[in-house]
């Protein structure tokens, strides 16, 4: 895989099934390179496996397909091309789709009603003079008195709050009615199963400007009867009814002490019952994180996609909340699911694929589709690496064709609570497609091995992971065949923090090292991030008299080796001052020091950026490696 190569990578969005089970549609998106967007489109494939993906749509750029519950209509959102993505509706038999919004903003994802005749969405609202393309910087001051008022690859949201709207697709000139009113965010509609209500999350109690918490709402399709379902402890998300309409499930994390302390909790399954009574949880906390992928309520249980030791199983969770029945694991990554008429859908990646479509039927297996990466991609192997106290840390090698030995770089996931898995990596087969074998692993802090694992490292981050993620080095160097002389450590977000860190407490174990949209100084990141104000002390510690001997920008005076610093200038998640404090000290003392800014992206740049600009990241640090190493 070269750089370029990202364009060959297929990715698949959330499927939607036929009421009957007998079709799914996905959509099927890769970077162009030459228009440098984002291209895709949705297909039509046979659940049975009796015929080959057909393309339904050519976009630009189609999302979100929805099959009304009669199956007639399939909605969607097509954006692409610089335009805002709108609502689209297509009949299912044939024809050509028409467009159904016209939000300034763009509209998000369609729900349809039960009736098949209404389809709801959340879109953001601007204020009067705000967001005009043509004088961006005249507008008037924003007047800020709340922490949460912006977002990394969002922006400001205080001055375009998210509301819920409803739209008849077949008027003659259909009109989208917003339902919610007010200074509050409101996301994740659902209908009720017999179309009276929507179900939706909200923070609208007094304390939003301080916490993380918020609840489910319920109102009628006009906004009226609003009643709030959940008692403001939770962060919530992704409201669905249950078949019978007399709960409703959600996702959620504890938001503990102070209402904003969420860093390193597992995400579980919750139940409310809309006759009154408090939530329950159905996973247990300890064991189960849930992925942030698209959950189905079923009648005979929820489905629901978990973290398992860096792969994602597809599970069954009892309403009773007992133990869930496992129906897809295995070493892969199971992402968004849909179900109907007995027949489940999922999209699956693993260590050969980005990801591909597979339908359940009576307890059986059945891939679907071959979009395949277009290209070869290199194997992973495991490996387990022990701590100085005894504990398993567990990773992986990608490795180079040859016997080597191969210079081998150690590379560090952000979160810290996230983790590396079992799927089609661009970073990993970039590196080890050039010759570098790549060393990976969840180290304590990652999520996907129990919430004591993630909680580990809290109030001693660097020194805690650097054992860790040293010990799974060790484990790497010893299965051969990689050359501990010519090292490399990089990373990103948190893995950038580890970079810095262990370039200075452990840098004779690497002969160069980068950085990227990396927390240097816990200070300023917990003023200047976008989460920094809760984040900071929720993951370092309540004392900030702490929080200088925790930041690696402290501790940047014995970095003696070269680094690369790789940044994006709209970056509101780790601010650009993170990388420009570390780039002035570093070269102020002499070290070969190099700063690599990008404009116009946020945190998110290696993922969603520009195509040219993830080709050009790729290509400065294939050019960093082979310098050094």
């Amino acid at each position: 895989m070269k750089p370029a190569d990202i364009s060959l990578l297929p990715a698949l969005g959330a499927p939607t099934i036929s009421p009957d089970g007998t079709y799914a549609i996905v959509s099927v998106t890769r970077p162009d390179l030459d228009a440098d967007e984002y291209r895709g489109g949705l297909w039509l494939v046979p659940t049975d496996g009796s015929a080959e993906p057909r393309r339904l749509t050519r976009g630009p750029r189609d999302t979100d397909p929805a099959y009304s519950p009669d199956g007639a209509w399939l909605a969607f959102v097509r954006g692409g091309d610089g335009a805002k993505g709108q609502l689209h509706v297509l009949p299912t038999g044939g024809g050509e789709p028409w467009k159904v919004t016209d939000q300034p903003l763009g509209a998000g994802e369609p729900v349809w009603s039960p009736d098949s005749r209404r389809l709801a969405f959340v879109a953001r609202v601007p204020e009067e003079g705000r967001y005009r393309e043509d004088k961006p910087d005249k507008e008037r001051p924003r007047r800020i008195t709340g922490f949460p008022y912006r977002r990394d690859n969002l922006g400001f949201v205080l001055d375009r709050r998210a509301h819920v709207f409803v739209v008849d697709p077949f008027a003659e000139r259909p009109a989208a009615t917003q339902v919610t009113e007010g200074d509050f965010d409101h996301g994740d509609v659902a209908w009720s199963p017999d179309g009276t209500l929507l179900a939706f999350v909200a923070a609208r109690h007094d304390e939003r400007h301080t916490t993380l918490t918020d609840d489910v709402w319920v109102s009628a399709a006009d906004g009226s009867g609003l009643r709030r379902v959940t008692a403001t402890d939770l962060s919530v998300r992704a409201p669905r009814f249950t078949p019978d309409g007399a709960a409703v499930c959600f996702l959620a994390v504890e938001s503990g002490p102070e209402r904003r302390h969420l860093v390193a909790r597992n995400l579980g399954l919750w139940l409310a019952p809309l006759s009154g009574g408090a939530a329950r949880r159905l996973t247990d906390e300890e064991r189960f994180h849930l992925a942030a992928a698209p959950y189905v309520p079923t009648a005979e249980g929820v489905l629901v996609t978990v973290e398992n030791r860096g792969a994602k199983d597809l599970l069954r969770v009892p309403y009773t909340g007992g133990e869930p029945a496992v129906l897809l694991g295995g070493p892969r990554e199971v992402g968004a699911v849909a179900h109907a008429a007995g027949v489940t859908v999922a999209a699956v990646a693993d260590a050969r694929s980005p990801g591909e479509l597979v339908a359940l039927r009576d307890g059986k297996e059945f891939p679907l589709t071959s979009f395949g990466p277009g290209i070869d991609v290199l194997p992973i192997e495991e490996v387990t690496g022990t701590a100085p106290d005894g504990y398993p840390v567990h990773g992986w090698i990608v490795r180079p064709a040859g016997e080597g030995p191969h210079p081998v770089l150690l590379m560090i996931h952000g979160g810290p609570f996230a983790q590396y898995g079992w799927h089609v990596f661009d970073e990993a087969q970039v590196l080890a497609s050039a010759g570098y074998a790549v060393v990976m692993g969840n180290p304590r802090g990652s999520s996907g091995y129990g919430q004591a694992h993630g909680r580990h490292i809290i109030g001693d981050v660097g020194r805690l992971s650097a054992l860790d993620l040293l010990a799974l080095f060790d484990a790497a160097l010893a299965t051969g065949g990689l050359d501990a002389s010519r090292a490399g450590v990089l990373g990103g977000s948190h893995g950038g923090f580890m970079t810095t860190w262990l370039a200075a407490h452990h840098g004779d174990r690497f002969r160069a090292a980068i950085s990227e949209r990396a927390v240097n100084a816990i200070d300023s990141f917990h003023g200047s991030s976008d989460i920094g104000w809760s984040f900071a002390r929720d993951l370092y510690g309540d004392d900030p008299a702490r929080w200088a001997e925790q930041s690696p920008l402290t501790h940047a005076d014995r970095i003696d080796r070269p680094f690369l610093i790789i940044h994006s200038e709209h970056d509101w998640r780790c601010p650009v001052e993170q990388a420009q404090r570390l780039f002035v000290r570093l070269r102020l003392r002499g070290v070969e020091t190099e700063l690599l800014l990008f404009p116009g992206e946020g945190h998110e740049l290696t993922r969603s950026g520009l195509p040219s600009h993830r080709v050009a990241r790729f290509e400065a640090i294939l050019e960093w490696w082979e310098r050094h190493l």
